[in-house]
């Protein structure tokens, strides 16, 4: 084997979000060498993008508030598709995992009597979000990345993995990747692999997530022997901005509707209280005051509908624009300026008001922000063990947004970081547990390296090929359109003809130019194949999922079937890349235990 740049570790963690340095924590408490590898810098994850807070049931609003009532939202929220196990761990842990981040360091907002501050969300029956302001997801960053740094964690920053390497076993046994900054290749052989890459944003023209959300870590462990489930869960976040250009796609966080914030289209009408319902009554009501008073009266003290559960707001806002009522850009108006003082604003929402004044020149205490859903989520992910955060092959484990099961069809807001560091440490334990026990690689395939740094390197042996730019924004405009909020079959059929003939033939004749330093170009190409395997899993599942649930709608099949909520829809992929055979079977969910299916019965 050409000899590279090489590293060994007990536990090899891929991404340094919330899930990846959690899990970090967790393995070097253990006393187990860690290795972080992000193919951006530390402190940069998508994690700060979660700027309302952080779910979990610490009752320090509503007393009666509960794990029980926390477990039950989420399984409704996502539309009994998830994986129950998770719910319920999640639930239960989620407290003591927002102390646990307090004692280190985390400056939580406060009640007058100086208990963590709780505000409302979308589909949480109680005010469940411990925040910091608007910057939550930074806080969170900010105190794990201190702890990981203070205990001697390497981090490898801008160094992108290209696949997953197995020992002769078929056992997880490292990765193989390259320095962005000079294109020099580097491997790493670890006892375990967590991964903690976040999301798949990027395959679509409008999103909230940053530039390195193309789904590596989706495809590295579909391509590994995993299997991915309900990817074609997408969740488009009701509110990103849609206009002024120099912000499209950037997230509101949801805290701006929790703190009095409500949507109206373009006749200035609250037009959320004509989708719920039962309450046509309170489109009547002579003031707004007189109708969230009507609202609140007639529907058990619950919040306002403009807090619904994310997918139903933005198929709210999608009809409004469809019957004509939208703004001048193609979305609807999210108001607070009228409804809070400037000071309050400016106090409970700081990074709301400094990014839209600096950036779009938009002043959110005297006008409305223009939005409208943007592709911001995936409930899909890596198909794990509930307890362990452990997939199907050996020594590989996930935990974050790229796995799948906690959030079902439809993820509540909030629960993504509570999510992250509780399946974070359990990844994090499970992972020492391996190892303790003596499990681990017997080898490093030197093969499969050859053939991943042949495929990267491809792109600059060919005379003429494709622009990878082009076909990037090809890819995202045709995702957009066929594979969006809302869909139906022939636009899904179509999408997936141009994924598997049109789309992998351009990718398979990629052409690079320039050297492999500092070259965007090259690290581009060397996430389309990434993202047009996610791609091909989402349209599939979309393709078979022939009913509307949680994140994705049907317009030819508008109502949730009882047979279609009985299982996750699994991929698995043979050959190793993204030009393998595809499988797609329908994986039972899990039995629920009699006790926690009567919790669901409650409070209907």
């Amino acid at each position: 084997m050409t000899e590279y740049e090489h590293h060994d570790y007990d536990v090899l963690i891929i991404g340094a979000g919330g899930a990846g340095l959690r899990a970090a924590i967790e393995a070097k408490q253990r006393g187990l060498s860690v290795g972080i590898v992000t193919k951006s810098l530390l402190g940069k994850a998508h994690t700060v993008m979660a700027e309302g807070g952080i779910a979990a049931a610490m009752g320090n609003i509503y007393a009666e508030d509960n794990w029980q009532v926390h477990f039950r939202d989420t399984m409704r929220g996502g539309k009994m598709l998830n994986n129950y196990r998770m719910a319920e761990l999640h639930a239960k842990e989620a407290p003591d995992r927002v102390y646990e981040l307090e004692q280190w360091g985390a400056l939580f907002d406060r009640t007058k009597d100086g208990r963590i501050l709780q505000r409302d969300f979308g589909g949480h029956r109680y005010a469940r979000l411990a925040h910091v302001g608007d910057r939550t997801g930074l806080e969170l960053i900010r105190t794990l990345q201190q702890k990981v740094v203070s205990m001697g964690t390497d981090v490898f920053m801008e160094c992108k993995v290209l696949q997953l390497v197995h020992d002769s076993a078929g056992r997880i046994a490292g990765a193989v990747a390259y320095w962005r900054p000079t294109g020099e290749f580097v491997t790493f052989k670890a006892k375990a692999v967590i991964l903690a890459t976040g999301g798949v944003g990027k395959s679509w023209k409008f999103t909230s997530n940053s530039w390195e959300s193309t789904g590596d870590g989706h495809a590295m462990a579909l391509w590994a022997g995993a299997e991915l489930i309900d990817m074609e869960c997408i969740q488009f976040h009701p509110t990103g901005m849609v206009w002024p250009f120099s912000v499209r796609g950037l997230l509101v966080t949801e805290g701006v509707r929790g703190d009095g914030g409500v949507l109206r289209n373009s006749e200035g009408e609250r037009f959320m209280f004509r989708y719920v319902a039962d309450m046509f009554r309170a489109e009547t009501a002579e003031s707004e005051e007189e109708a969230d008073k009507w609202y609140a009266d007639h529907s058990a003290g619950r919040r306002p509908p403009d807090l619904l559960p994310r997918d139903e707001v933005a198929r709210a806002i999608n009809a409004e624009v469809k019957a004509g009522r939208g703004s001048p850009h193609g979305g609807v108006f999210l108001d607070i300026g009228s409804r809070r003082s400037a000071e309050y604003i400016r106090r409970r929402l700081p990074s709301m008001y400094h990014q839209f004044m600096e950036l779009a020149g938009v002043d959110i205490t005297r006008e409305a922000m223009e939005i409208g859903p943007t592709c911001h989520y995936i409930m899909g992910g890596v198909k794990v063990d509930a307890d362990t955060a452990a997939t199907r092959v050996d020594g590989l484990y996930a935990a974050g947004e790229v796995a799948g099961g906690m959030h079902g069809a439809n993820r509540l807001g909030g629960n993504s970081l509570s999510d992250l560091v509780v399946f974070g440490r359990r990844a994090g334990a499970a992972a020492a547990d391996y190892i303790e026990g003596g499990h681990g690689p017997a080898d490093f395939d030197a093969g499969e390296v050859a053939a991943a740094i042949e495929r990267a390197l491809a792109p600059f042996t060919r005379e003429s090929g494709e622009n990878p730019y082009d076909i990037q924004r090809d890819l995202q405009d045709m995702m957009q359109a066929n594979v969006g909020i809302i869909r139906n079959g022939p636009e899904l059929a179509d999408a997936l003809t141009q994924l598997d003939d049109t789309f992998s033939q351009r990718v398979a004749n990629l052409k690079v130019t320039g050297g492999r330093a500092y070259n965007p170009g090259w690290n581009l190409a060397t996430d389309l194949p990434s993202m047009i395997t996610v791609s091909k899993c989402v349209t599939r599942g979309a393709i078979q999922r022939e009913e509307s649930r949680g994140g994705h709608t049907r317009e030819d099949f508008p109502k949730a079937s009882a047979e279609f909520g009985t299982f996750n829809l699994a991929h698995s992929v043979s050959g190793g890349t993204y030009d393998g055979e595809f499988t797609t079977v329908r994986s039972p969910l899990l039995t629920m235990p009699d006790e926690l299916k009567a919790l669901l019965e409650e409070a209907k």
